[in-house]
């Protein structure tokens, strides 16, 4: 949780035990709901069944989830009928926005319970949260402990049975509005997007495949579009630095790329946030695991009308941890050493480097149409 060390959550934990006392009553039918986190990309991504199924069981309620500045355009249409609410852990002015605000019945926590001192903090009524979080003081202002799920799912069924009732209908792209966007980069009408960085140097496949696998794309007719993420140029630079091609160099916010991936024949990217877009967009994704769950981070049965293809190769003998969201969840595989979590670091991403180009392109072929 980015930030999780400054003002607002002193002021938080604060205000929280100032209010210790204020009536909790778990609501019958909540009029207010807030979703309560600071996630990466993919993740908060990944909570809209959750707001699907929000929705759908309580479809008078005021929904609001909490979002980074960044992400905020993409929620601008509302999907859902849900409101973004801007926060930023290193600004009490966070705190300040959401006490302005009438408290709200329900706050459900998809993830870190730290949050749960925040939720206490501007008077929530009642907060549910996973349990066996940890450290245990993370869990003490929430109100209702809902256990992990018991059996592989990915994290999108997880986040969805926070909330009671049946599960929403499946996705289909006409759910959420693309973002009212001017000047949208135009690649023509046969392109691939290729995007090719990662939250970790650990989640990048080998340049030479990279390279190999454009021109590969470019013999059956179609044009690539090499991207990648702010201060990312140089992955970009360490495999195509002479070409022509177009590229796309976190130069574009989330919500122009939305249109460019919308647009596109297919996208083929690592296990990253924007994998997790190409699937509310509905482009054709091939998503390259190394470190991650192609389980946890798939497209569960809500999905599951998203054309994509995972590529991993399973069982991947150091893909052996079961750590999720700080909790100890027995069925997940997966590799935390990326991000210095664990004790230990891989010196470089065998996982990855055993992702071969032959398997991506059987998986791009299964996906893209003959045009």
């Amino acid at each position: 949780m980015a930030g999780s060390r400054g003002p607002l959550r002193f002021a938080s934990v604060a205000l929280a035990l100032a209010r210790w006392g204020f009536v909790r009553r778990k609501p019958d039918s909540p009029a207010r709901i807030l979703v309560l986190h600071h996630l990466l990309l993919g993740d908060t991504l990944m909570l809209t069944a959750l707001l699907a199924k929000l929705r759908a069981t309580y479809p008078a309620a005021h929904i609001a989830m909490t979002v980074p500045r960044a992400f905020a355009p993409l929620y601008a249409a509302r999907p859902f009928g849900v409101d973004a609410q801007i926060l930023d852990p290193r600004a009490v002015e966070s705190l300040r926005q959401l006490l302005q605000q009438p408290r709200f019945d329900l706050v459900i926590l998809p993830a870190d319970n730290r949050w749960s001192w925040l939720a206490r903090a501007i008077g929530a009524r009642w907060i549910v949260g996973l349990a066996g979080d940890r450290p245990a003081h993370k869990n003490w202002p929430v109100d209702e402990l809902r256990p992990y799920s018991p059996v592989p799912s990915a994290y999108v069924e997880t986040a969805a049975a926070l909330v009671d009732g049946a599960a929403p209908s499946r996705y289909r792209v006409t759910d959420w509005s693309a973002p009212r966007i001017v000047d949208i980069p135009e690649f023509g009408d046969n392109y691939v997007v290729l995007h090719v960085g990662a939250s970790s140097a650990l989640k990048l496949w080998p340049p030479e495949r990279w390279r190999a696998l454009a021109v590969w794309l470019e013999s059956r007719g179609t044009r690539v579009v090499w991207s990648a993420g702010p201060g990312e140029s140089a992955i970009v630079a360490a495999i195509d630095s002479g070409s022509v091609r177009a590229r796309i160099l976190g130069t574009l916010s989330l919500a122009k790329l939305w249109h460019v991936l919308a647009r596109a024949r297919l996208l083929v990217c690592p296990d990253t946030g924007i994998a997790h877009l190409g699937r509310i967009v509905g482009v054709p994704t091939v998503t390259l695991f190394g470190p991650g769950s192609a389980l946890i981070c798939g497209p569960g049965d809500y999905f599951a009308a998203m054309p994509g293809r995972a590529v991993a190769v399973e069982p991947f003998p150091c893909r052996d941890q079961t750590i999720q969201f700080f909790r100890e969840v027995p069925w997940a595989r997966r590799c935390e050493r990326l991000y210095g979590i664990s004790a230990g670091r891989c010196a470089r991403p065998l996982c990855m480097e055993a992702v071969e180009l032959a398997a991506v392109c059987a998986a791009i072929e299964a996906l893209m149409v003959p045009t």
